[in-house]
């Protein structure tokens, strides 16, 4: 592998930093919690739970006790997480995906280092009420990763988008969440801070792309999705990831089954990875494929989303 031939198509066709934090590799499974209290997060909202936003917000709150916030690396982060997850009796492994090279033992970040522009945030909770396979904690998720962006990192709730399955906010249908995505994308400029959460079910479909190595695209589940679909990484990537500004920074946390890879990004480490060996370039990664399947995927999906609206 040519390893600056590689990095160089990554920032072209990705031209934005993004981070995402995922709950467990493409083929396992994420838990919820029946009691997220066992996590220590401070006045948690609720009692029901995601295991892996219970399990970030508890390291980060601790670094934050601890006053270690700044200088905690990509790599504490992450085995702290699988730590947290350990004790309470869950397997999953998290995973760290990005679209540069960073050194995974340098301190993690998901505010800008430019140290202005506006911090954004968009938080998916979906619990599927009444239907089969309903969670029970989606909605705290959201509810404790809003209260602590507010709390320790200032996010103003005027920029932060919420959607879930309460009969409160915005419904978190296949439209609203594509559509949610392309106004954080259209709205960022260069300097801004993104967090994008999403907590609910993951899923798994045939590739018919040809761009998955293991034969599947790893999707998102939305509250509608018996009449309208599920989400694809190839519609996440052409709609959030390769169209978000360079200059803006985004960090991802999917609380999800399958989400390893969701966002299809050229780099990764996983928490019982090799600090040593750092973050590794992912070498079945098509960047061509990526950038032109992109574009028709765009093309797809609005015509997708337009015939749904005309049916209601």
């Amino acid at each position: 592998m040519n390893f600056r031939n590689f990095d160089s198509k990554a920032e072209e066709a990705i031209p934005s930093e993004i981070h995402m934090i995922s709950g467990c590799h493409d083929s396992q499974t994420s838990a919820d919690v029946s009691n997220v209290g066992n996590f220590q997060l401070p006045n948690p909202q609720g009692r029901s739970g995601g295991a892996c936003t219970a399990a970030i917000l508890s390291t980060l709150y601790e670094c934050d006790r601890n006053g270690t916030l700044g200088t905690t690396s990509w790599v504490d982060l992450l085995r702290s997480m699988r730590s947290n997850l350990l004790n309470k009796g869950f397997d999953q492994v998290p995973q760290l995906t990005s679209s540069r090279l960073i050194d995974v033992n340098k301190p993690f970040k998901i505010i800008n280092d430019q140290g202005y522009g506006t911090k954004r945030a968009v938080l998916i909770g979906i619990n599927y009420t009444g239907q089969q396979g309903q969670l029970s904690g989606c909605h705290n998720d959201v509810k404790n990763m809003k209260e602590y962006l507010i709390k320790i990192h200032q996010f103003e709730e005027r920029n932060m988008t919420v959607l879930m399955d309460d009969g409160r906010h915005t419904n978190p249908t296949r439209a609203n969440i594509s559509q949610a995505y392309k106004d954080m994308v259209r709205f960022s400029v260069p300097g801004d801070t993104v967090f994008a959460h999403y907590s609910g079910h993951g899923g798994r479909v045939v590739d018919t792309s040809g761009d998955e190595d293991d034969g599947y695209d790893e999707t998102l589940i939305p509250v509608d999705f018996k009449r309208a679909g599920q989400i694809t990484d190839d519609e996440l990537f052409a709609n959030l990831v390769r169209p978000m500004p360079k200059g803006v920074l985004m960090t991802s946390l999917m609380d999800c089954c399958h989400s390893g890879t969701v966002l299809d990004l050229p780099y990764r480490f996983t928490a019982d990875g090799d600090a040593g060996l750092g973050m590794q370039r992912m070498p079945e990664f098509d960047f061509d494929h990526f950038i032109v399947g992109a574009v028709a995927c765009c093309c797809v999906f609005e015509l997708l989303d337009c015939l749904m609206a005309v049916l209601g």
